[in-house]
């Protein structure tokens, strides 16, 4: 009990980032603020493996070329897409979509895991999709100006192209983690290293460098806000993600995460000044019922442990 409330605690937090994200957005153009940030984690999270765990970077190259996946998918694509979604949607929205991974989870998980789905699986995933609809059908002026069809639009779509390359990057981290070969945050840290360094190369050739992206006499601010980013996602919730993977499954993980949008909205409401969403709650409220009927499948087939392991 006391590690579901951890990992509901950890979404609690993580959720916090995207009312974040958009305030950092007023500085710096989405894919400078994605390299600065990743390497900046990055480079703390190796320094202090550096200092304490030496052997952590004794790795074969077959183990560095996985970390080379993670970080083009898990941080360089996923974070990319983000943040340019995040410029045109509410941060609750945005969220919200990323409530997309257990569809994404559950298919990458039969891929590489073999995990069988069964009909009350399916059951669960289907009611977790009609849940989506209100929150998809409802479009800020903003976002009406890249509509693409319907009520999909292209901000929407990068945040679920963020999804999936985000829970594909989740999948090979469980792999590299799982027989703990590499720590979580031998992973975490050098994915971090190397996918900040391609968004800083990216950013080099599509933003404004006179001398730097971030905006004039804006320096100050935009390390604030980063620097709370990069603590929460990426020093805290992202090597506690690692370590709730050798517990939990990728899918189980990813459907507890159905709640942030209901944390986000708060946070939005707060610090943006966005108002409640009633169309959140219901959403929320429709899909949540699909994760409890998929985490009663996976606990019943054994998927999720029900003691920790020991080390």
């Amino acid at each position: 009990m006391l590690s579901i409330i951890t990992v509901i605690l950890m979404y609690a937090t993580w959720s916090s980032v995207f009312s974040l994200g958009k305030i950092a957005l007023q500085y710096s153009p989405p894919v400078f603020l994605t390299g600065f940030r990743m390497l900046l984690a990055g480079v703390l999270i190796l320094l202090y493996l550096a200092i304490k765990k030496r052997s952590s970077f004794k790795l074969e190259i077959k183990q560095w070329l996985s970390l080379g996946a993670l970080a083009f998918f898990s941080i360089y694509i996923t974070n990319i897409l983000e943040f340019w979604g995040l410029q045109y949607l509410t941060a609750a929205k945005t969220c919200f979509i990323y409530s997309l991974s257990p569809f994404f989870a559950a298919l990458f998980s039969y891929l590489h895991f073999k995990e069988k789905m069964t009909s009350k699986k399916w059951l669960g995933l289907t009611i977790g999709f009609i849940g989506f609809f209100p929150v998809l059908m409802t479009q800020t002026g903003s976002e009406e100006l890249f509509n693409v069809f319907a009520f999909f639009s292209w901000p929407t779509l990068a945040i679920m192209g963020a999804a999936l390359a985000s829970v594909y990057g989740w999948v090979i981290l469980r792999l590299i983690v799982k027989d703990r070969s590499v720590s979580p945050l031998m992973a975490n840290g050098s994915s971090m290293l190397i996918g900040g360094s391609l968004a800083l190369i990216h950013s080099f050739f599509v933003d404004s460098w006179t001398p730097t992206p971030i905006a004039t006499g804006s320096v100050l601010p935009f390390l604030q806000s980063t620097l709370i980013i990069t603590l929460i996602s990426n020093i805290i919730c992202y090597n506690l993600y690692g370590l709730m993977l050798r517990r939990y499954t990728a899918t189980f993980l990813s459907f507890v995460g159905l709640l942030s949008p209901i944390f986000a909205s708060f946070n939005s409401w707060i610090f943006l000044g966005e108002p409640l969403s009633w169309q959140i709650f219901l959403s929320t409220g429709i899909v949540s019922i699909g994760l409890l009927i998929v985490y009663s499948a996976e606990l019943k087939q054994g998927y999720i442990l029900k003691t920790a392991p020991t080390s």
